[in-house]
């Protein structure tokens, strides 16, 4: 088999090697999955080309935290897949549910063998199945961004029918969060950069839109839009460039799910601006595999189908890499596996 190998922390983003193995055999309570897909998520940019990922790296590791395929193996006392299930994988497989912690933090395509490749060994309490309606480029979409996107709605504040909620930008995790939210009866506000991306947001259910690049101030739109009072749940993916507008939109004990930061910026953050926010700022480290089964849940319950912005080759994955890091795509960046 063949498959794509991290070359190391900050190794650029043609820091992947190809590589070519026997195919493994699962052990006690693990599963042979013959991957059919794979995305990419903004950790790989971290990893690859800006040398900050916050866990451990190893260096040879098989790259790339989602993936979806098929079981094709069993290894002794597996009880929770069978044969032929097609499945994704919790991108920390240890992390069953509960508080995130340094116990919990091996994870895919960092410390362990992730998912490009096109066999992988997993255990199986990592496991999820896919919906019934998704193929298997959407359904690989789904582990890092469902999971990490159902985190920042409903992982401090619960999140409930008529709330306000925030989103920002196009990609990955808040198309999804966008998905979630309206699935789960609340109001949805959106910003993005033009007016093209605004009506594509509409189509998937946003209540409004805002253009940051036409009304730079959102958050006083955001505000105007609330009745003054500011949004129950903000999920922020900008990190310093957005942030400090966040606060200023976030309701009186409202939650902001930070869940890292997607835009180059040196600005710092104004202690104050958290105090006077008075609501929880709270870092977001994906989700444990109960919040990825949770999202999995609403999504086959409303049929809501993952925005797919490009599919590559598994031979084209740096060039996969190279056009993802552009971060012009509207929606999630996939690899076919399989043919």
């Amino acid at each position: 088999m063949k498959s794509w190998h991290l070359q190391g922390l900050g190794a650029g983003l043609d820091g992947l090697q190809l590589r070519e193995r026997d195919v493994p055999k699962p052990g006690a309570r693990e599963v042979l999955l013959r991957v059919h897909a794979c995305a990419l998520n903004y950790r790989e940019i971290s990893i690859l080309k800006l040398g900050r990922y916050p866990l451990p790296i190893t260096p040879g590791a098989v790259a790339l935290c989602d993936g979806a395929g098929e079981v094709v193996a069993l290894g002794e006392g597996v009880s929770r897949v069978k044969m032929g299930e097609r499945v994704i994988a919790s991108i920390f497989p240890h992390w069953i549910d509960g508080p995130f912690g340094t116990d919990r933090a091996a994870q895919l395509g960092g410390s362990l063998d992730g998912m490009l490749t096109e066999y992988a060994v997993l255990p199986e309490e990592a496991l999820v199945p896919v919906p019934a309606h998704l193929d298997d480029l959407e359904a690989a979409t789904l582990p890092c961004a469902a999971a990490t996107a159902w985190n920042a709605l409903d992982g401090g504040l619960p999140l409930k029918p008529g709330d306000d909620v925030l989103t920002l930008g196009s990609g990955g995790v808040s198309l999804l969060a966008l998905q979630l939210a309206k699935a789960a009866g609340a109001r949805v506000i959106a910003t993005t950069s033009s007016d093209d991306k605004a009506e594509r947001l509409r189509a998937l259910g946003a209540d409004e839109v805002v253009n940051y690049r036409a009304v730079p101030e959102w958050s006083a739109e955001v505000r105007r839009l609330t009745q003054g009072q500011g949004v129950q749940h903000v999920v922020e993916v900008g990190g310093g460039a957005t942030l400090p507008q966040s606060l200023k939109s976030v309701a009186i004990g409202g939650d902001v799910g930070f869940v890292g930061s997607v835009a180059a910026s040196s600005s710092t953050i104004d202690a104050n601006a958290v105090f006077v926010s008075a609501a929880v700022l709270r870092a977001v480290a994906a989700g444990s595999r109960a919040q990825l089964q949770r999202a999995v849940r609403v999504v086959a319950q409303h049929v809501l189908k993952p925005v797919i912005a490009r599919v590559f080759g598994f031979d084209e994955a740096p060039a996969a890499l190279a056009w993802y890091a552009e971060g012009k795509a509207f929606g999630k960046t996939v690899i076919r596996v399989a043919p």
